[in-house]
């Protein structure tokens, strides 16, 4: 957490931190917060002891990147970038948003989560799919597979698109997906002129106090980062096996191998990484950063 002139801390999640202006005069009708992206790291629901250096700065910047990619599919909540100096790269002014209390998934490959519920059921979410699907296949369509909010610390619920309307409302659960499957659509063609598949993703949306409906949609949180989104190198795609993702999977092995010393399965919290995973996690976000955008972060 940093002490920031003119704004005031309230809150914290695993990896962002939330501060509102202490004059909101300053900032019109004051309805802004400044958020803040650290260099936590989360993984299993736990908030690790060790940081990846630069992350947040990475991450930020990804999304501010994405927010002006998507910025004609969608509205964002970005005001401005003019943040404190300590702050600087890895923070937003945004607006202040009634969030809906759906992450909203778009899954056009099926994996992770997806292909465990499938092999039970047959479905994702309520939605039915062709049988004999394996890891990674490509979805005949993409499809939105929502999930209930959970406390920090708590496993998100995947739900179906009915839970969803009893959620929200039926009109607010529709425009949900069909802007998290727009929103989708663009992402995938823009990765795929960089040569990156965006096998899943997550949004999340909210409303202005101003809205009047409730299509009224506005992007907000982060976008497209390596966190929320799964992304695979499209020569390297071989559907029937696990995939290699630009995330913090170098994490999450480290963490289930033996080296660690850790149980899953325990209360115990997770050991302090390694410093060769710390790298390995860094220069992967990096690698993420640079094919999608082209450039380096400023860091």
């Amino acid at each position: 957490m940093y002490n920031l002139d003119g704004w005031a801390h309230v809150s914290s999640g695993k990896v962002r931190d939330l501060y509102v202006p202490q004059d909101p005069r300053g900032y019109g009708t004051g309805n802004v917060m400044l958020v803040v992206s650290s260099d936590r790291i989360s993984a299993f629901d736990f908030v690790l002891p060790t940081p990846i250096p630069d992350k947040g700065k990475i991450l930020n910047q990804l999304s501010l990147w994405w927010f002006h990619q998507l910025r004609d599919v969608v509205p964002n909540h970005v005001v401005s970038l003019d943040v404190p100096q300590e702050v600087e790269g890895r923070a937003i002014i945004c607006r202040k948003l009634s969030m809906a209390p759906i992450e909203c998934v778009a899954r056009g490959y099926i994996t992770g989560s997806g292909i465990v519920e499938y092999q039970a059921t047959g479905e994702v979410c309520g939605v039915p799919l062709p049988a004999g699907l394996r890891e990674a296949d490509q979805l005949p369509e993409p499809i939105f597979t929502p999930a209930g909010k959970a406390a920090v610390g708590e496993h998100d619920e995947n739900i179906t698109f009915e839970e969803t309307a009893r959620r929200v409302g039926r009109a607010q659960a529709e425009a949900l997906r069909e802007v998290t499957l727009d929103v989708y659509a663009r992402a995938v063609e823009i990765a795929a002129e960089r040569g990156l598949i965006v096998a899943d993703t997550k949004f999340e949306f909210g409303l202005a106090d101003e809205a009047r409906n409730p299509a009224d949609l506005i992007l907000a949180d982060e976008v497209l980062t390596p966190d929320s989104s799964r992304y695979w190198a499209v020569d390297e795609w071989e559907p029937g096996r696990v995939q290699q993702s630009f995330d913090k999977q170098f994490v999450r092995d480290w963490l289930l191998s033996p080296a660690s010393g850790w149980d899953r399965a325990s209360d115990a919290p997770p050991p302090p990484l390694p410093d060769e995973i710390v790298e390995k996690t860094r220069e992967r976000y990096l690698e993420a950063f640079r094919r999608l955008t082209g450039e380096d972060p400023k860091l």
